[in-house]
């Protein structure tokens, strides 16, 4: 396959939504069964476009490839054709770079009001794919929100039961009403998303907890959910609100932890 098709197939996969890897040699050295400049793309499930060079060499590039793709980073590894894992008997050498494209982390917001705004604002500055939910028009307008990938506009119920959720979407639930929010995070907290915040003073969260679990609603599934939402720093302006939801929703995307940089080091 022509090296430019393979790129248009990556491309065309990436818009997809599928992650992936793209292979290059990018130098050859010796005896090898393809030069630098040779092509490969990997998904996530194995399949490929392209080729390095077959045997026992392409095979470990895609075993490569996976791998790279789990962890999410691009990296050059060098692989001698006689080493193990690759035992060819072309007795050249390859380098190959593997770039990762991986999905941006989706972040839903159910309510376009002064929080959900300023959450947006917020997250616009990181590399959130951004969906904003709201049933007032006038709230949800593209000049308002020109950053988000998605505006859906409508019952915000009914659109979040039917959105594609998977592990790699985190939600925020800060509409204009507690009513809203029970309805919107009754259909969401059995999802498998990987954060659900919903926004509320302590009494009207109780109240919304027990109302869900007179619905059937398993306490296993409420306890997923982040409520009252953030972190305990803000003063309460929509501001300082969105930047304690976005530190909560960064502390679980990325394993992080509640401490003081500063007490990481040893006492001098």
């Amino acid at each position: 396959m022509d090296d430019r098709l393979i790129v248009k197939k990556a491309i065309e996969e990436v818009e997809r939504g599928k992650e992936l890897a793209i292979a290059t040699i990018i130098d050859a050295k010796g005896s090898t069964p393809r030069e630098a400049g040779a092509k490969m793309v990997v998904l996530a499930d194995g399949s490929t476009y392209g080729t390095v060079g077959g045997g026992s060499l392409e095979k470990r590039v895609i075993e490569l490839c996976l791998e790279a793709i789990d962890d999410g980073k691009s990296h050059r590894v060098h692989l001698p054709l006689n080493a193990e894992g690759v035992e060819m008997i072309c007795g050249g050498e390859v380098d190959v770079f593997i770039e990762v494209y991986k999905n941006r982390p989706k972040l839903l917001i159910a309510g376009g009001g002064h929080v959900g705004y300023a959450i947006y604002e917020m997250a616009a500055l990181l590399d959130f794919d951004i969906v904003v939910f709201e049933d007032r028009e006038e709230f949800l307008t593209k000049d308002r929100f020109p950053k988000a990938s998605e505006l859906v506009l409508g019952d915000m119920r009914d659109n979040l039961k039917d959105y594609p959720i998977d592990d790699n979407t985190y939600i925020t639930i800060v509409t204009r009403g507690h009513a809203y929010d029970e309805e919107c995070l009754e259909v969401v907290v059995g999802s498998d998303a990987k954060y659900i915040g919903a926004m509320g003073s302590k009494k009207k969260v109780i109240t919304m907890m027990n109302n869900l679990k007179d619905k059937g609603i398993a306490q296993e599934q409420l306890d997923k959910a982040y409520a009252p939402i953030g972190l305990k720093l803000s003063n309460e302006t929509p501001e300082e609100i969105a930047v304690s939801i976005i530190s909560e929703i960064l502390l679980i995307k990325n394993q992080g932890e509640l401490i003081h940089m500063k007490d990481t080091l040893k006492r001098f």
